[in-house]
Protein backbone atom coordinates (compact mmCIF):
# COMPACT_ATOMS: atom_id res chain seq x y z
CA UNK A 1 0.00 0.00 0.00
CA UNK A 2 1.53 3.32 -1.09
CA UNK A 3 1.79 6.26 1.39
CA UNK A 4 -0.81 8.20 -0.63
CA UNK A 5 -3.34 5.37 -0.50
CA UNK A 6 -2.62 4.84 3.19
CA UNK A 7 -3.19 8.55 3.90
CA UNK A 8 -6.48 8.56 2.00
CA UNK A 9 -7.66 5.44 3.81
CA UNK A 10 -6.79 7.05 7.15
CA UNK A 11 -8.80 10.14 6.23
CA UNK A 12 -11.81 8.02 5.23
CA UNK A 13 -11.67 6.04 8.47
CA UNK A 14 -11.34 9.23 10.54
CA UNK A 15 -14.40 10.70 8.80
CA UNK A 16 -16.37 7.48 9.23
CA UNK A 17 -16.27 7.64 13.03
CA UNK A 18 -18.22 10.95 13.42
CA UNK A 19 -20.57 10.04 10.56
CA UNK A 20 -21.52 6.75 12.22
CA UNK A 21 -21.79 8.47 15.61
CA UNK A 22 -24.26 11.06 14.28
CA UNK A 23 -26.16 8.48 12.22
CA UNK A 24 -26.73 6.21 15.24
CA UNK A 25 -27.43 8.85 17.90
CA UNK A 26 -29.25 11.38 15.74
CA UNK A 27 -30.34 10.06 12.35
CA UNK A 28 -31.88 6.82 13.63
CA UNK A 29 -33.85 8.30 16.59
CA UNK A 30 -35.17 11.26 14.59
CA UNK A 31 -36.18 9.02 11.69
CA UNK A 32 -37.97 6.75 14.17
CA UNK A 33 -40.02 9.51 15.79
CA UNK A 34 -40.84 11.22 12.48
CA UNK A 35 -41.80 7.89 10.94
CA UNK A 36 -44.01 7.12 13.94
CA UNK A 37 -45.78 10.45 13.46
CA UNK A 38 -46.16 10.60 9.67
CA UNK A 39 -46.61 6.88 8.97
CA UNK A 40 -48.23 5.36 12.07
CA UNK A 41 -49.71 2.48 10.07
CA UNK A 42 -46.69 2.01 7.82
CA UNK A 43 -48.10 4.25 5.05
CA UNK A 44 -47.04 7.87 4.66
CA UNK A 45 -49.82 10.35 5.40
CA UNK A 46 -49.03 13.74 3.73
CA UNK A 47 -51.96 15.54 5.35
CA UNK A 48 -49.99 16.92 8.37
CA UNK A 49 -47.33 18.35 6.04
CA UNK A 50 -50.03 19.91 3.88
CA UNK A 51 -51.52 21.57 6.97
CA UNK A 52 -48.20 23.24 7.81
CA UNK A 53 -48.18 25.06 4.45
CA UNK A 54 -51.90 25.75 4.07
CA UNK A 55 -52.87 26.79 7.61
CA UNK A 56 -52.23 30.57 7.92
CA UNK A 57 -51.48 30.28 11.64
CA UNK A 58 -48.84 27.59 11.08
CA UNK A 59 -47.32 29.54 8.17
CA UNK A 60 -47.07 32.51 10.53
CA UNK A 61 -45.24 30.34 13.07
CA UNK A 62 -42.70 29.28 10.43
CA UNK A 63 -42.16 32.86 9.24
CA UNK A 64 -41.76 34.25 12.78
CA UNK A 65 -39.28 31.47 13.61
CA UNK A 66 -37.09 32.41 10.63
CA UNK A 67 -37.01 36.18 10.94
CA UNK A 68 -36.63 36.36 14.72
CA UNK A 69 -33.68 33.93 14.44
CA UNK A 70 -32.09 36.05 11.70
CA UNK A 71 -32.55 39.27 13.67
CA UNK A 72 -31.25 37.65 16.87
CA UNK A 73 -28.16 36.42 15.00
CA UNK A 74 -27.45 39.88 13.60
CA UNK A 75 -27.77 41.50 17.04
CA UNK A 76 -25.47 38.87 18.56
CA UNK A 77 -22.77 39.43 15.92
CA UNK A 78 -22.89 43.22 16.27
CA UNK A 79 -22.45 43.07 20.05
CA UNK A 80 -20.15 40.05 20.35
CA UNK A 81 -17.57 40.53 17.57
CA UNK A 82 -15.84 43.46 19.34
CA UNK A 83 -15.84 41.39 22.53
CA UNK A 84 -14.27 38.48 20.64
CA UNK A 85 -11.42 40.77 19.55
CA UNK A 86 -10.87 42.17 23.04
CA UNK A 87 -10.73 38.74 24.70
CA UNK A 88 -8.59 37.29 21.90
CA UNK A 89 -6.00 40.01 21.35
CA UNK A 90 -5.81 42.31 24.38
CA UNK A 91 -4.03 41.13 27.51
CA UNK A 92 -5.39 42.58 30.76
CA UNK A 93 -5.71 41.46 34.40
CA UNK A 94 -8.55 39.01 34.93
CA UNK A 95 -8.97 38.17 31.24
CA UNK A 96 -9.26 34.41 31.87
CA UNK A 97 -11.97 35.01 34.47
CA UNK A 98 -13.88 37.33 32.12
CA UNK A 99 -13.67 34.75 29.32
CA UNK A 100 -15.01 32.11 31.69
CA UNK A 101 -17.85 34.34 32.96
CA UNK A 102 -18.85 35.13 29.37
CA UNK A 103 -19.30 31.39 28.81
CA UNK A 104 -21.63 30.89 31.80
CA UNK A 105 -24.82 32.32 30.20
CA UNK A 106 -24.64 29.72 27.43
CA UNK A 107 -25.35 26.89 29.88
CA UNK A 108 -27.89 28.48 32.25
CA UNK A 109 -31.47 27.14 32.33
CA UNK A 110 -33.70 29.45 30.31
CA UNK A 111 -36.40 29.66 32.97
CA UNK A 112 -33.94 31.16 35.45
CA UNK A 113 -32.57 33.62 32.90
CA UNK A 114 -36.10 34.65 31.96
CA UNK A 115 -36.82 35.20 35.64
CA UNK A 116 -33.71 37.37 35.95
CA UNK A 117 -34.69 39.53 32.97
CA UNK A 118 -38.24 39.95 34.28
CA UNK A 119 -36.82 40.93 37.68
CA UNK A 120 -34.76 43.63 35.92
CA UNK A 121 -37.95 45.11 34.46
CA UNK A 122 -37.74 43.61 30.97
CA UNK A 123 -41.30 43.03 29.76
CA UNK A 124 -42.40 40.07 27.66
CA UNK A 125 -41.86 41.21 24.07
CA UNK A 126 -39.86 40.69 20.90
CA UNK A 127 -37.15 42.88 22.43
CA UNK A 128 -36.92 40.52 25.40
CA UNK A 129 -36.49 37.55 23.04
CA UNK A 130 -33.69 39.31 21.15
CA UNK A 131 -31.97 40.37 24.38
CA UNK A 132 -32.08 36.85 25.81
CA UNK A 133 -30.80 35.32 22.57
CA UNK A 134 -27.81 37.67 22.64
CA UNK A 135 -27.27 36.78 26.30
CA UNK A 136 -27.17 33.06 25.55
CA UNK A 137 -25.20 33.14 22.27
CA UNK A 138 -22.60 35.80 23.04
CA UNK A 139 -20.24 33.01 24.13
CA UNK A 140 -20.62 31.20 20.79
CA UNK A 141 -19.23 34.17 18.86
CA UNK A 142 -16.51 34.86 21.42
CA UNK A 143 -15.36 31.24 21.44
CA UNK A 144 -15.58 30.42 17.72
CA UNK A 145 -14.40 33.75 16.27
CA UNK A 146 -12.08 34.57 19.18
CA UNK A 147 -10.18 31.30 18.82
CA UNK A 148 -9.31 32.13 15.20
CA UNK A 149 -8.65 35.82 15.96
CA UNK A 150 -6.36 34.81 18.81
CA UNK A 151 -4.00 33.03 16.39
CA UNK A 152 -4.43 35.18 13.27
CA UNK A 153 -1.04 36.37 11.99
CA UNK A 154 -1.06 40.21 12.17
CA UNK A 155 1.87 40.65 9.73
CA UNK A 156 -0.35 40.85 6.64
CA UNK A 157 -2.44 43.62 8.20
CA UNK A 158 0.71 45.45 9.32
CA UNK A 159 2.17 45.16 5.83
CA UNK A 160 -1.01 46.61 4.31
CA UNK A 161 -0.88 49.52 6.76
CA UNK A 162 2.75 50.22 5.85
CA UNK A 163 1.71 50.35 2.18
CA UNK A 164 -0.76 53.12 2.99
CA UNK A 165 -4.05 51.26 3.48
CA UNK A 166 -6.44 52.78 6.02
CA UNK A 167 -7.57 50.82 9.08
CA UNK A 168 -11.02 50.29 7.60
CA UNK A 169 -9.58 49.04 4.32
CA UNK A 170 -7.28 46.64 6.16
CA UNK A 171 -10.21 45.40 8.22
CA UNK A 172 -12.38 44.97 5.11
CA UNK A 173 -9.82 43.44 2.72
CA UNK A 174 -7.37 41.61 5.00
CA UNK A 175 -8.85 40.81 8.41
CA UNK A 176 -12.48 40.17 7.41
CA UNK A 177 -11.67 37.57 4.69
CA UNK A 178 -9.35 35.74 7.10
CA UNK A 179 -12.04 35.70 9.80
CA UNK A 180 -14.93 34.94 7.47
CA UNK A 181 -15.04 31.15 7.99
CA UNK A 182 -15.18 31.61 11.77
CA UNK A 183 -17.77 34.41 11.58
CA UNK A 184 -19.97 32.39 9.22
CA UNK A 185 -19.66 29.33 11.46
CA UNK A 186 -20.56 31.33 14.59
CA UNK A 187 -23.48 33.00 12.81
CA UNK A 188 -24.76 29.63 11.58
CA UNK A 189 -24.61 28.05 15.04
CA UNK A 190 -26.24 31.12 16.62
CA UNK A 191 -29.01 31.05 14.02
CA UNK A 192 -29.64 27.36 14.68
CA UNK A 193 -29.94 27.95 18.42
CA UNK A 194 -32.31 30.89 17.91
CA UNK A 195 -34.24 28.96 15.24
CA UNK A 196 -34.86 26.12 17.72
CA UNK A 197 -35.31 28.40 20.73
CA UNK A 198 -37.86 27.09 23.20
CA UNK A 199 -37.56 28.43 26.74
CA UNK A 200 -36.70 31.99 25.70
CA UNK A 201 -39.76 32.29 23.46
CA UNK A 202 -42.03 30.46 25.90
CA UNK A 203 -41.13 32.58 28.95
CA UNK A 204 -40.25 35.96 27.40
CA UNK A 205 -42.23 36.08 24.17
CA UNK A 206 -45.70 36.11 25.61
CA UNK A 207 -48.71 34.09 24.44
CA UNK A 208 -48.87 35.64 20.94
CA UNK A 209 -45.33 34.69 19.86
CA UNK A 210 -44.73 31.07 18.87
CA UNK A 211 -41.83 29.37 17.11
CA UNK A 212 -41.63 25.94 15.52
CA UNK A 213 -40.00 24.59 18.68
CA UNK A 214 -42.73 25.82 21.04
CA UNK A 215 -45.42 24.67 18.60
CA UNK A 216 -43.88 21.17 18.40
CA UNK A 217 -43.91 21.02 22.20
CA UNK A 218 -47.49 22.28 22.37
CA UNK A 219 -48.79 19.80 19.78
CA UNK A 220 -46.91 16.93 21.44
CA UNK A 221 -47.70 17.54 25.10
CA UNK A 222 -50.97 19.47 25.11
CA UNK A 223 -52.89 18.18 22.10
CA UNK A 224 -51.11 14.81 21.67
CA UNK A 225 -51.05 15.51 17.91
CA UNK A 226 -47.91 13.54 17.07
CA UNK A 227 -48.47 13.63 13.27
CA UNK A 228 -48.56 17.44 13.18
CA UNK A 229 -45.58 17.65 15.55
CA UNK A 230 -43.67 15.28 13.25
CA UNK A 231 -44.59 17.39 10.23
CA UNK A 232 -43.33 20.52 11.97
CA UNK A 233 -40.11 18.67 12.84
CA UNK A 234 -39.66 17.72 9.17
CA UNK A 235 -40.09 21.36 8.13
CA UNK A 236 -37.63 22.42 10.82
CA UNK A 237 -35.07 19.84 9.71
CA UNK A 238 -35.51 20.73 6.03
CA UNK A 239 -34.89 24.41 6.79
CA UNK A 240 -31.74 23.53 8.75
CA UNK A 241 -30.40 21.31 5.97
CA UNK A 242 -31.08 24.03 3.39
CA UNK A 243 -29.24 26.60 5.51
CA UNK A 244 -26.22 24.36 6.05
CA UNK A 245 -26.08 23.53 2.33
CA UNK A 246 -26.15 27.22 1.36
CA UNK A 247 -23.50 28.09 3.94
CA UNK A 248 -21.26 25.21 2.85
CA UNK A 249 -21.60 26.17 -0.80
CA UNK A 250 -20.76 29.83 -0.18
CA UNK A 251 -17.78 28.91 1.97
CA UNK A 252 -16.37 26.58 -0.68
CA UNK A 253 -16.48 29.43 -3.18
CA UNK A 254 -15.09 32.08 -0.85
CA UNK A 255 -12.67 30.10 1.32
CA UNK A 256 -9.64 32.24 2.23
CA UNK A 257 -6.54 30.56 3.67
CA UNK A 258 -5.08 32.30 6.69
CA UNK A 259 -1.74 32.06 8.41
CA UNK A 260 -1.91 31.47 12.15
CA UNK A 261 0.70 32.06 14.83
CA UNK A 262 1.09 31.20 18.49
CA UNK A 263 -1.30 33.29 20.59
CA UNK A 264 1.41 34.33 23.05
CA UNK A 265 3.25 36.03 20.17
CA UNK A 266 0.19 38.10 19.22
CA UNK A 267 -1.53 39.03 22.48
CA UNK A 268 -0.56 42.41 23.87
CA UNK A 269 -1.63 44.92 26.47
CA UNK A 270 -3.66 47.94 25.26
CA UNK A 271 -1.12 50.39 23.78
CA UNK A 272 -3.19 53.35 22.66
CA UNK A 273 -6.04 55.42 24.10
CA UNK A 274 -8.30 53.91 21.43
CA UNK A 275 -7.44 50.37 22.59
CA UNK A 276 -8.23 51.34 26.20
CA UNK A 277 -11.56 52.85 25.12
CA UNK A 278 -12.39 49.68 23.16
CA UNK A 279 -11.50 47.48 26.14
CA UNK A 280 -13.49 49.60 28.59
CA UNK A 281 -16.55 49.86 26.34
CA UNK A 282 -16.68 46.10 25.76
CA UNK A 283 -16.23 45.30 29.45
CA UNK A 284 -19.17 47.63 30.18
CA UNK A 285 -21.29 45.86 27.53
CA UNK A 286 -20.40 42.46 28.98
CA UNK A 287 -21.24 43.67 32.46
CA UNK A 288 -24.61 45.13 31.51
CA UNK A 289 -25.65 42.38 29.13
CA UNK A 290 -24.21 39.27 30.76
CA UNK A 291 -23.02 39.83 34.31
CA UNK A 292 -25.95 41.84 35.68
CA UNK A 293 -28.58 39.11 34.94
CA UNK A 294 -26.23 36.50 36.44
CA UNK A 295 -25.70 38.72 39.47
CA UNK A 296 -29.48 38.82 39.95
CA UNK A 297 -29.55 35.03 40.16
CA UNK A 298 -26.66 34.96 42.64
CA UNK A 299 -28.26 37.65 44.83
CA UNK A 300 -31.55 35.77 44.86
CA UNK A 301 -29.76 32.60 45.93
CA UNK A 302 -28.31 34.53 48.87
CA UNK A 303 -31.55 36.28 49.91
CA UNK A 304 -34.15 33.63 50.79
CA UNK A 305 -37.11 34.57 53.02
CA UNK A 306 -34.98 33.81 56.09
CA UNK A 307 -32.59 36.65 55.24
CA UNK A 308 -29.21 37.16 53.61
CA UNK A 309 -26.97 34.11 53.87
CA UNK A 310 -26.40 30.56 52.66
CA UNK A 311 -29.71 29.10 53.82
CA UNK A 312 -30.82 28.39 50.23
CA UNK A 313 -27.65 26.36 49.66
CA UNK A 314 -28.18 24.43 52.89
CA UNK A 315 -31.79 23.80 51.88
CA UNK A 316 -30.56 21.82 48.87
CA UNK A 317 -29.81 18.99 51.26
CA UNK A 318 -33.15 19.16 53.10
CA UNK A 319 -35.91 20.00 50.62
CA UNK A 320 -38.20 17.00 50.00
CA UNK A 321 -35.70 14.61 51.57
CA UNK A 322 -38.45 12.02 51.91
CA UNK A 323 -39.46 12.26 48.25
CA UNK A 324 -38.74 9.34 45.94
CA UNK A 325 -37.02 11.81 43.59
CA UNK A 326 -34.74 13.28 46.27
CA UNK A 327 -31.04 13.09 45.43
CA UNK A 328 -28.40 14.66 47.70
CA UNK A 329 -27.07 17.83 45.99
CA UNK A 330 -23.43 16.77 46.20
CA UNK A 331 -24.36 13.53 44.46
CA UNK A 332 -26.08 15.48 41.67
CA UNK A 333 -22.99 17.68 41.32
CA UNK A 334 -20.78 14.62 41.12
CA UNK A 335 -23.09 13.04 38.52
CA UNK A 336 -23.02 16.21 36.41
CA UNK A 337 -19.22 16.41 36.53
CA UNK A 338 -18.78 12.72 35.63
CA UNK A 339 -21.20 12.96 32.73
CA UNK A 340 -19.60 16.20 31.53
CA UNK A 341 -16.07 14.78 31.60
CA UNK A 342 -17.19 11.66 29.74
CA UNK A 343 -19.14 13.70 27.18
CA UNK A 344 -16.21 16.08 26.64
CA UNK A 345 -13.84 13.15 26.12
CA UNK A 346 -16.16 11.62 23.53
CA UNK A 347 -16.69 14.99 21.83
CA UNK A 348 -12.97 15.79 21.66
CA UNK A 349 -12.04 12.36 20.29
CA UNK A 350 -14.85 12.15 17.73
CA UNK A 351 -14.76 15.86 16.91
CA UNK A 352 -10.97 15.82 16.68
CA UNK A 353 -11.15 13.03 14.13
CA UNK A 354 -13.76 14.98 12.16
CA UNK A 355 -11.63 18.15 12.24
CA UNK A 356 -8.54 16.24 11.15
CA UNK A 357 -10.39 14.48 8.32
CA UNK A 358 -11.87 17.78 7.15
CA UNK A 359 -8.47 19.48 7.21
CA UNK A 360 -6.83 16.65 5.28
CA UNK A 361 -9.57 16.43 2.64
CA UNK A 362 -10.03 20.24 2.42
CA UNK A 363 -13.77 19.62 2.62
CA UNK A 364 -16.35 21.07 5.01
CA UNK A 365 -19.23 18.69 4.49
CA UNK A 366 -18.48 17.04 7.84
CA UNK A 367 -18.97 20.38 9.62
CA UNK A 368 -22.49 20.54 8.22
CA UNK A 369 -23.30 16.94 9.12
CA UNK A 370 -22.27 17.49 12.75
CA UNK A 371 -24.18 20.78 13.00
CA UNK A 372 -27.53 19.29 11.94
CA UNK A 373 -28.48 18.03 15.46
CA UNK A 374 -28.32 21.61 16.76
CA UNK A 375 -31.22 22.55 14.49
CA UNK A 376 -33.63 19.83 15.57
CA UNK A 377 -36.13 20.04 18.39
CA UNK A 378 -34.89 18.63 21.70
CA UNK A 379 -38.41 17.25 22.15
CA UNK A 380 -38.12 15.35 18.86
CA UNK A 381 -34.66 14.05 19.68
CA UNK A 382 -35.59 13.09 23.25
CA UNK A 383 -38.69 11.16 22.19
CA UNK A 384 -36.61 9.59 19.43
CA UNK A 385 -34.15 8.28 22.02
CA UNK A 386 -36.97 6.71 24.00
CA UNK A 387 -38.58 5.09 20.95
CA UNK A 388 -35.56 3.98 18.93
CA UNK A 389 -32.94 3.04 21.52
CA UNK A 390 -34.97 0.52 23.52
CA UNK A 391 -34.08 -2.76 21.82
CA UNK A 392 -30.99 -4.58 20.59
CA UNK A 393 -28.46 -4.01 19.26
CA UNK A 394 -28.93 -0.38 20.39
CA UNK A 395 -30.65 -0.92 23.72
CA UNK A 396 -29.33 2.19 25.48
CA UNK A 397 -32.50 3.65 26.99
CA UNK A 398 -31.78 2.33 30.47
CA UNK A 399 -28.02 2.84 30.27
CA UNK A 400 -26.22 5.67 32.02
CA UNK A 401 -23.94 5.88 28.96
CA UNK A 402 -26.75 7.45 26.94
CA UNK A 403 -26.51 10.73 28.88
CA UNK A 404 -22.87 11.58 28.00
CA UNK A 405 -23.45 10.29 24.47
CA UNK A 406 -26.40 12.66 24.03
CA UNK A 407 -24.44 15.55 25.54
CA UNK A 408 -21.44 14.80 23.31
CA UNK A 409 -23.75 15.01 20.28
CA UNK A 410 -24.51 18.64 21.21
CA UNK A 411 -20.85 19.52 21.91
CA UNK A 412 -19.41 17.92 18.75
CA UNK A 413 -19.93 20.87 16.35
CA UNK A 414 -18.09 23.23 18.69
CA UNK A 415 -15.08 20.95 18.91
CA UNK A 416 -14.87 20.86 15.11
CA UNK A 417 -15.32 24.64 14.82
CA UNK A 418 -12.56 25.32 17.36
CA UNK A 419 -10.03 22.72 16.20
CA UNK A 420 -10.66 22.57 12.45
CA UNK A 421 -9.37 26.06 11.51
CA UNK A 422 -6.12 25.46 13.41
CA UNK A 423 -5.48 22.16 11.61
CA UNK A 424 -6.31 23.72 8.23
CA UNK A 425 -3.80 26.52 8.86
CA UNK A 426 -0.81 24.19 9.27
CA UNK A 427 1.63 24.75 6.42
CA UNK A 428 1.74 21.47 4.42
CA UNK A 429 5.45 22.04 3.88
CA UNK A 430 6.01 21.21 7.54
CA UNK A 431 4.46 17.78 7.06
CA UNK A 432 6.34 17.27 3.78
CA UNK A 433 9.67 18.18 5.38
CA UNK A 434 9.04 15.78 8.26
CA UNK A 435 8.12 13.00 5.83
CA UNK A 436 11.27 13.63 3.78
CA UNK A 437 13.30 13.26 6.97
CA UNK A 438 11.80 9.80 7.47
CA UNK A 439 8.90 10.50 9.83
CA UNK A 440 5.95 8.14 9.50
CA UNK A 441 2.40 9.57 9.08
CA UNK A 442 1.74 8.79 12.75
CA UNK A 443 4.93 10.58 13.81
CA UNK A 444 3.96 13.61 11.71
CA UNK A 445 0.60 13.78 13.48
CA UNK A 446 2.23 13.45 16.92
CA UNK A 447 5.11 15.88 16.33
CA UNK A 448 3.44 18.54 14.14
CA UNK A 449 -0.36 18.39 14.12
CA UNK A 450 -0.96 17.58 17.79
CA UNK A 451 1.38 20.20 19.35
CA UNK A 452 -0.11 22.94 17.16
CA UNK A 453 -3.72 21.88 17.73
CA UNK A 454 -3.33 21.04 21.43
CA UNK A 455 -4.40 24.44 22.73
CA UNK A 456 -7.51 24.40 20.56
CA UNK A 457 -8.25 20.87 21.79
CA UNK A 458 -7.94 21.97 25.43
CA UNK A 459 -10.23 24.95 24.79
CA UNK A 460 -12.70 22.76 22.91
CA UNK A 461 -12.67 20.22 25.73
CA UNK A 462 -13.37 22.92 28.31
CA UNK A 463 -16.23 24.32 26.24
CA UNK A 464 -17.60 20.79 25.77
CA UNK A 465 -17.55 20.31 29.56
CA UNK A 466 -19.43 23.60 30.00
CA UNK A 467 -22.02 22.62 27.37
CA UNK A 468 -22.52 19.21 28.95
CA UNK A 469 -22.89 20.66 32.45
CA UNK A 470 -25.77 22.86 31.26
CA UNK A 471 -27.42 20.57 28.70
CA UNK A 472 -31.06 19.98 29.60
CA UNK A 473 -33.19 19.31 26.49
CA UNK A 474 -32.05 15.79 25.65
CA UNK A 475 -30.75 14.96 29.13
CA UNK A 476 -34.16 15.35 30.75
CA UNK A 477 -35.48 12.51 28.56
CA UNK A 478 -32.63 10.03 29.10
CA UNK A 479 -31.27 10.73 32.61
CA UNK A 480 -32.34 8.14 35.18
CA UNK A 481 -34.56 9.52 37.99
CA UNK A 482 -32.01 8.42 40.59
CA UNK A 483 -29.07 10.03 38.74
CA UNK A 484 -30.16 13.55 37.69
CA UNK A 485 -27.80 16.27 36.50
CA UNK A 486 -27.83 19.77 38.01
CA UNK A 487 -30.12 21.25 35.30
CA UNK A 488 -32.60 18.43 35.95
CA UNK A 489 -32.44 19.12 39.70
CA UNK A 490 -33.05 22.82 39.00
CA UNK A 491 -36.09 21.98 36.87
CA UNK A 492 -37.45 19.73 39.65
CA UNK A 493 -37.01 22.49 42.22
CA UNK A 494 -38.73 25.05 39.98
CA UNK A 495 -41.64 22.63 39.62
CA UNK A 496 -42.22 22.61 43.39
CA UNK A 497 -44.38 25.18 45.13
CA UNK A 498 -43.07 27.71 47.61
CA UNK A 499 -40.29 30.30 47.83
CA UNK A 500 -37.91 27.87 49.52
CA UNK A 501 -37.81 25.63 46.45
CA UNK A 502 -37.39 28.65 44.16
CA UNK A 503 -34.38 29.99 46.09
CA UNK A 504 -32.92 26.49 46.28
CA UNK A 505 -33.11 26.40 42.46
CA UNK A 506 -31.21 29.69 42.45
CA UNK A 507 -28.59 28.13 44.72
CA UNK A 508 -28.23 25.12 42.42
CA UNK A 509 -27.75 27.56 39.54
CA UNK A 510 -25.01 29.28 41.51
CA UNK A 511 -23.22 25.95 41.86
CA UNK A 512 -23.63 25.37 38.11
CA UNK A 513 -22.06 28.77 37.39
CA UNK A 514 -19.04 27.98 39.56
CA UNK A 515 -18.52 24.62 37.83
CA UNK A 516 -18.62 26.26 34.38
CA UNK A 517 -16.16 29.00 35.38
CA UNK A 518 -13.72 26.44 36.80
CA UNK A 519 -13.98 24.27 33.65
CA UNK A 520 -13.31 27.17 31.27
CA UNK A 521 -10.47 28.69 33.30
CA UNK A 522 -8.75 25.30 33.60
CA UNK A 523 -9.20 24.67 29.88
CA UNK A 524 -7.77 28.06 28.92
CA UNK A 525 -4.70 27.53 31.09
CA UNK A 526 -4.18 23.84 30.34
CA UNK A 527 -0.69 22.76 29.28
CA UNK A 528 0.91 19.32 29.03
CA UNK A 529 4.61 19.77 28.45
CA UNK A 530 5.01 21.53 25.10
CA UNK A 531 1.39 20.84 24.16
CA UNK A 532 -0.80 23.92 24.48
CA UNK A 533 1.68 26.72 23.81
CA UNK A 534 0.43 27.53 20.32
Amino acid sequence: MTPTVRARLGTVLAAAVPVVFVAVLFGYPVAAIVGRGLAPEGTLDPEPLRRVFTDPALRGVVWFTVWQAALSTLCTLVLALPGAYVLARLRFPGRSLVRALVTVPFVLPTVLVANAFLALGVSRSLGAILLAHVFFNYAVVVRVVGTRWRNLDPHEAEAARMLGASRWRVAREVTAPALRPAVVAAATITFLFCFTSFGVVLFLGGPTRTTLETEIHRQTTRFLDLPLAAALSVVQLAAVLALLWLVGRSERRAATPARLRAAREIEHAPRTPGAWVLLTANLLVMTALLLVPMAVLVVRSLTPPSGFGLDAYRALGDLRRGSTLFVPPLEAVGTSVRYALAAATIAVVVGGLAAWAGARSRSRWLDGVLAVPLGVSAVTLGFGFLIALDEGPLDLRGSAALVPLAQALVALPFVVLLVGPVLRSIDPRLREAAAMLGASPGAVRRRIDLPIAARALFAAGAFAVAISLGEFGATTFVARPDAPTLPVVIARLLGQPGEAAFHAAMAASGILMVLVVVAVVVGDRARVGRFGDF
